[in-house]
C-alpha cells in the first residue's frame, strides 16, 4: 500500500513550472492550472522510497483534523469557530456558501441553521481539495457567485500500488487537549476490474480548554466518519463507480453552536445537543481509454444534511428538526481539440428545504414548512493552450429555475453565466494572469431554521442574485525563488437574506475586495513559504459585520500565514506553521477585534526497521496562546463572548499501513 500523508499544496503562483505542467483531478478542472486556482491534495514522490514528498512547491506533511488545520497555510482562507461542527469557510472573505460545493462531484445544499457548519468534512478521508476563488469555470456547477470548492474523496487506485490486490491502513491518534482519542481503520481490494474501499473513523474526547485555562464549554468531541466505495472498470476503459460518505457530530455544544455566550440575551440553557448528519451518495461513469471527440462523464447523486436540536428534557421544551437535501446530476462530453479542449453538458439538481418546530410549553408557536427548487443547466467551458507560453479558459452556462414557497406559489427564472481567464509567461521567470466573471444565481433557498409558514410570497418576487469576480495575479521565480501575488474582487446582488419577521424576499448586497503577496524558496530536502492577505468586505455598502455577515461574510482585515518542512538524512521529517492575524479595526460595530499569533509545529518519523509504521508527534498551539480565530462569529460586539481556540495541545499517531 502507498503510504501517502495528506499535504497542503498551494499552487497560487508556485513557479510556472509547476503551474502549467500539472493536472487536477476533479472532472470540472482536469485543465492546466491558472495562477488563480488553489489546490490541496496527497502527493507521492516516485522518486523516495519512503513516498514522502518535500517538494519545491510548497508541499508540507500535515495532519489535519478539522477545516481549520487543513486551510492553515492560505492566508485568503479562513476558517471560524473552534468547534468543527460549527466551522465556517471563507473563500477570499465570502463564506463558502456563495460557492459552488461538491463532494465527489455531488452539489452540496447544506443551510440549515447559520449556528452550524455549512459543510462538515473528515480531512483524513480527502484525496483533494480544488478551489478556483471568484472566477470559476462554467463546468464546476450552478451557483458559483464567488467560485467553487470541489472535495474529492480517497480512491483505492490512490492508496495501492501497482501489482497490488489487498492493503489498508489503522491509524491511533491521541491529543492531550481534551483527551481526544481517534481510530480510523482503510481497507482496500480489488480483483480484475473490480475495487472496493471502506474507511472509518470514530473520535471521542471531553472539552478542551483555551490558552487561558478555562473550559471551552461544548467542545467536547463525538465524531463518526464513514466512506465506502465499489468500482468496475472494463478492459474497455468504461468505468462505474458508487460512492457513499457519512459523517456526523452528536454531542452536546454551546446553545448556539458558534457563540461561547451573548451577554445579556435571552436566559438559555448553557448547552444542547446538535444531532448532525451530512450524508453523500455519487453514482459516476467515465471512460479512462477515451480520445478524441468521445470522453463522456455521467453522474447521478444525492446529497443531504439533517440537525436535530431536541429541547425536551431542558427548560425550553423546544424540539426543531431542520433538513437540506438535493438529488442532482450532470452528462457531459470533452471533446479534443488541437491545443484543449472544450467541455459541454448539461446539468441539474432539486433540492428541498425543510423545518419543523414543536413548543410543549406554547404549541401555538409550533410551525412546518418547506421549500424546492429545480435547477437545469446547460454549460460549455474550452480550455486552450496556444502557445507554449500561453494559457486561456472561457466558458458560459445557461441557468433555468422553478421554485415553490412554503405557501405553495411558484417562480421560474432563468440567467446566463460567463468566465474568462488566461495567463503568460512573459519570459521563462515572470508569469502574469487574469480572471473575470459574472455569475447568474438566481433563488437560494432559505434557511431551515428562520422559515415561517406565515410568509407571504405574492407581495414581491425573489430576486435574482448575481455576481461579478475579478482577479489579477502575477509570479516571478527565480532559481529555488518564488515571489506571487494577487489581487481581486467579488460582488455579489441581491444575495437572499430572508428573515422570520421579514419574510422571504429581503436581500443583501456583499463585496470584498483585496490583495495578496507570498514568498517562497526550497532546498533540496525542504522549503519555506510566508504570505500575507488584506481582505475588505462589506454588507450593504457599509463595513461588514458578522451578524449581517450571516451566509455572506465576515470582517477579516490582514493575516500572515508562515510554513516549512525539512526532511533530514535519516527520513526524519520536521515542521511547522504560524498564523498571524493583526488588530483590526474596520468592523461595523466599531469594536477593535485583536489580533493574536499562533505556532503549530511537528516531527515524523518512519522507522526502516518496522515497514509501514509511522510514527508523528504534534505540538500545536505551541504558546498556548489565547484568541479567537480571525472569521469566528461574533467577536466584533461587546455583547457576544465568542469561541476560543484551543490552547496547547500535544497530539501523537500511529499508523500502520499494510
Amino acid at each position: 500500500m502507498k503510504h501517502l500523508r495528506l499535504t497542503t499544496c498551494i499552487l497560487l503562483g508556485m513557479g510556472p513550472a509547476s503551474l502549467s505542467a500539472q493536472d487536477t483531478t476533479a472532472n470540472s478542472s482536469d485543465a492546466p492550472f491558472m495562477l488563480g486556482r488553489i489546490l490541496l491534495s496527497t502527493a507521492l514522490n516516485p522518486e523516495a522510497e519512503d513516498g514522502v514528498s518535500v517538494t519545491s512547491e510548497g508541499l508540507a506533511l500535515a495532519n489535519p483534523a478539522d477545516l481549520s488545520e487543513l486551510f492553515v497555510a492560505e492566508p485568503t482562507l479562513a476558517v471560524g469557530s473552534s468547534i468543527p461542527m460549527s466551522q465556517k469557510l471563507y473563500v477570499n472573505g465570502i463564506e463558502e456558501n456563495n460557492l459552488a460545493i461538491s463532494i465527489d462531484g455531488a452539489r452540496q445544499n447544506n443551510r440549515v441553521f447559520h449556528h452550524n457548519t455549512t459543510t462538515l468534512i473528515d480531512p483524513s478521508l480527502l484525496q483533494a481539495v480544488s478551489i478556483d476563488p471568484g472566477v470559476a469555470p462554467a463546468d464546476a456547477g450552478p451557483g458559483a457567485l464567488a467560485g467553487a470548492l470541489d472535495y474529492e474523496t480517497r480512491d483505492v487506485a490512490d492508496l495501492l500500488d501497482a501489482g497490488d490486490n489487498f492493503g489498508g491502513a489503522y491509524k491511533l491518534e491521541y491529543a492531550s487537549n481534551g483527551d481526544i482519542l481517534t481510530n480510523s481503520l482503510t481497507l482496500l481490494g480489488r480483483e480484475g476490474g473490480l475495487e472496493v474501499l471502506a474507511f472509518a473513523r470514530y473520535a471521542t474526547g471531553d472539552n478542551r480548554f483555551d490558552g487561558n485555562g478555562d473550559e471551552i464549554v461544548g467542545s467536547s468531541t463525538e465524531l463518526l466518519s464513514l466512506l465506502g466505495k465499489v468500482a468496475y472498470e472494463s478492459e474497455e476503459g468504461h468505468r462505474f463507480e458508487f460512492s457513499m460518505e457519512d459523517i456526523g457530530d452528536d454531542a452536546a455544544r454551546p446553545y448556539r453552536a458558534n457563540i461561547g455566550t451573548i451577554i445579556g440575551g435571552r436566559p438559555v440553557p448553557e448547552t444542547r445537543t446538535y444531532d448532525l448528519t451530512r450524508t453523500n451518495y455519487s453514482l459516476e461513469y467515465t471512460n479512462t481509454r477515451a480520445t478524441g471527440l468521445w470522453d463522456p462523464y455521467i453522474r447521478l447523486s444525492y446529497s443531504g444534511t439533517e440537525l436535530i436540536n431536541d429541547e425536551y428534557d431542558l427548560s425550553t421544551e423546544q424540539y426543531a428538526y431542520g433538513e437540506t437535501t438535493s438529488l442532482n446530476g450532470e452528462i457531459s462530453n470533452k471533446f479534443v481539440l488541437t491545443n484543449g479542449d472544450v467541455n459541454v453538458g448539461i446539468d441539474f439538481f432539486s433540492d428541498e428545504a425543510s423545518y419543523e418546530f414543536l413548543y410543549a410549553l406554547y404549541p401555538s408557536y409550533d410551525d412546518v414548512g418547506q421549500e424546492e427548487l429545480v435547477n437545469v443547466g446547460l454549460f460549455a467551458q474550452l480550455r486552450l493552450e496556444p502557445t507554449e507560453r500561453m494559457r486561456l479558459s472561457a466558458g458560459f452556462r445557461a441557468d433555468f429555475q422553478d421554485f415553490t414557497g412554503i405557501d405553495g406559489s411558484t417562480q421560474s427564472t432563468e440567467g446566463l453565466s460567463f468566465n474568462a481567464s488566461g495567463e503568460v509567461d512573459l519570459n521563462d521567470r515572470l508569469t502574469i494572469g487574469a480572471g473575470y466573471s459574472q455569475v447568474w444565481g438566481g433563488i437560494a433557498l432559505a434557511e431551515n431554521y428562520i422559515m415561517n409558514s406565515a410568509w407571504d410570497y405574492s407581495t414581491d418576487d425573489i430576486e435574482d442574485v448575481t455576481s461579478e469576480n475579478l482577479y489579477v495575479a502575477a509570479t516571478y521565480a527565480t532559481g529555488r525563488w518564488v515571489i506571487d501575488g494577487k489581487v481581486f474582487s467579488t460582488d455579489i446582488d441581491n444575495s437572499r437574506a430572508a428573515s422570520w419577521g421579514g419574510g422571504p424576499a429581503l436581500t443583501a448586497d456583499v463585496s470584498s475586495t483585496g490583495y495578496e503577496i507570498g514568498f517562497s524558496t526550497n532546498w533540496d530536502s525542504g522549503f519555506f513559504r510566508i504570505g500575507y492577505a488584506n481582505i475588505e468586505t462589506e454588507v450593504n455598502d457599509a463595513a461588514a459585520d458578522s451578524y449581517t455577515g450571516n451566509y455572506l461574510t465576515i470582517p477579516m482585515g490582514e493575516i500572515i500565514s508562515l510554513q516549512t518542512a525539512h526532511e533530514f538524512a535519516n527520513g526524519v521529517v520536521f515542521g511547522g506553521d504560524a498564523e498571524i492575524a493583526l488588530d483590526y479595526s474596520g468592523a461595523a460595530s466599531g469594536v477593535t477585534i485583536a489580533g493574536y499569533t499562533v505556532v503549530n509545529t511537528f516531527v515524523e518519523y518512519e522507522p526502516e526497521s518496522i515497514e509501514g509504521l509511522s510514527l508523528r508527534a504534534e505540538i500545536n498551539n505551541l504558546f498556548d496562546e489565547q484568541y479567537v480565530a480571525r472569521a469566528t462569529y461574533g467577536q466584533d460586539f461587546d455583547t457576544v463572548e465568542p469561541l476560543y481556540e484551543t490552547g496547547q495541545s500535544l497530539r501523537f499517531s500511529a499508523e500502520l499501513t499494510f
